[in-house]
């Protein structure tokens, strides 16, 4: 059983290390898509993925077009504040791919005209509140799927 969380050119190393840390430990693999805002040898990843980064299932791509090659037979969700439907809607399956944008701007407008049938969004209940950090958001969806494999 594993998911497949996917960001898309992430720019803080805090959160991708946290986020590492997450997919390692929920057997999840992790898909880093370029440019990054900052070095894969940046110590405050290394700093928040500890010394887990290297048992992490963790896949490089050059660009976006390069990951949707790639994984073009994959099945995935696309998480955005601009989602129409919750997350809690979303029919989890194994090997699933869970795919989140970079932290100022979340997905490319493309991604979500593209794929929008496949767009979905964590509900918020403060009107004071425009989105979750990129970590926390990504460790909600994934233990919700985890959740929802398991049944």
């Amino acid at each position: 059983m594993a998911l497949n969380i996917v960001l898309i050119e992430p720019e803080i190393p805090n959160n991708t290390g946290n986020i590492g840390r997450l997919a390692l430990a929920s057997g999840s693999n992790l898909h880093l898509v370029k440019p990054f805002g900052f070095e894969i040898s940046d110590s405050r990843l290394k700093r928040a993925g500890l010394d887990y980064w290297k048992h992490l299932n963790v896949h490089y791509y050059e660009n976006i077009e390069e990951f949707f090659q790639i994984n073009k037979n994959a099945k995935m969700v696309f998480l955005s504040s601009h989602g129409t439907k919750n997350h809690w809607d979303i029919k989890f399956e194994d090997d699933m791919f869970l795919v989140f944008g970079k932290e100022s701007v979340g997905l490319p407008k493309s991604i979500l005209e593209n794929h929008s049938e496949h767009l979905f969004k964590i509900p918020l209940f403060s009107e004071h509140v425009r989105s979750l950090n990129l970590a926390n958001a990504v460790g909600i969806v994934v233990y919700e799927g985890l959740k929802a494999i398991r049944k």
